[in-house]
């Protein structure tokens, strides 16, 4: 049985990458999708819509359904908008394609059948 000290103890040492003489060394950040490698490094921050300088009313948003909930995508080059209909906040997430792309792929495999 591990205890939950132990577990704090392996998830910290399973993370850590090594090289040659046991020294940490930066993980690959080359993956492969769709077949195809990608690189992830991250991006040093993610704009927020108005810095981007975008207006969402003169955005074409596509729908998930009807009413309130709803989840709602606009396309605006190389950003993909994402909001909730009805949202008190008006908020709205900002994804590059490679993570659009990577929730799609998710999706499609099913990773989030189960996320409710």
């Amino acid at each position: 049985m591990v205890h939950d000290a132990q577990k704090v103890e392996i998830l910290s040492t399973s993370s850590v990458v090594t090289g040659g003489q046991g020294e940490p060394r930066k993980p690959d950040l080359t993956q492969r999708h769709e077949g195809r490698e990608t690189d992830t490094k991250p991006r040093s921050t993610k704009p927020s819509v108005e810095q981007l300088g975008i207006d969402p009313d003169r955005q074409t948003w596509r729908r998930s359904g009807d009413g309130p909930g709803a989840v709602e995508i606009a396309f605006t080059g190389e950003w993909v908008l994402m909001r909730v209909a009805g949202d008190p906040e008006a908020r709205i997430l900002v994804y590059d394609h490679f993570e659009w792309e990577c929730f799609l792929d998710g999706a499609k495999k099913g990773e989030f059948d189960y996320a409710v």
